[in-house]
């Protein structure tokens, strides 16, 4: 499958390339990235190389499709859809630069590539899963505020590195409605 670009209001949301190296490399230094995303920790520059050449490798496969998020012409974050498979399904994945937080990209960036996962003219999804670390607030927020149901939490079901966390877990179904969902674990 070719990489597809999608754009918002604010985004433009495109494969990553070799360029996009070193802004990788220096957002995924951040603790919080680190610690509730999946990338190596520590994380090296050549995980940003191979990183580039797997998310090609993906796209081609049909198994993740990976867009960067560039808010004007700047890397801001990456997210994705994962893991996706024959039944129509696949989760959502997401971080953001550290100094780019709190200005609603992932949430815009998210509804981009839901309404393209869903449309039944591209990938035609029936479920999109989304799960992150117990603790991890804003992604919850940002997954809650495009209407993703919260499901639970799941103990030691997120393994990463030589360590398992309990997990949130959320789904949205083609069908639903994108409104924001009470979910019992943020205020």
């Amino acid at each position: 499958m070719e990489p597809v670009v999608l754009h918002t209001a604010r985004l433009v949301l495109s494969a990553p390339t070799a360029a996009d190296v070193p802004a990788i490399f220096a957002a995924c230094q951040d603790p919080d990235i680190q610690r509730y995303t999946t990338v190596p920790s520590p994380y090296l520059r050549e995980h940003a190389e191979k990183f580039i050449s797997d998310t090609a490798e993906q796209w081609d496969a049909k198994t993740h499709l990976t867009w960067a998020m560039r808010h004007n012409d700047r890397l801001v974050g990456m997210i994705g859809l994962y893991r996706l498979d024959k039944d129509g399904g696949a989760e959502l994945g997401y971080w953001v630069d550290p100094e780019t937080r709190g200005r609603g990209f992932v949430t815009e960036a998210s509804a981009a590539v839901l309404d393209w996962a869903f449309d039944r003219h591209t990938l035609g999804l029936q479920r999109v899963e989304w799960r992150a670390v117990v603790g991890n607030n804003a992604s919850a927020r940002a997954a809650r505020a495009v209407g993703f149901r919260y499901e639970g939490t799941r103990r030691r079901a997120l393994v990463h590195g030589d360590y398992r966390d309990d997990g949130w877990a959320a789904a949205l179904l083609a069908e639903d409605d994108r409104q924001p969902q009470a979910w019992p674990v943020l205020p």
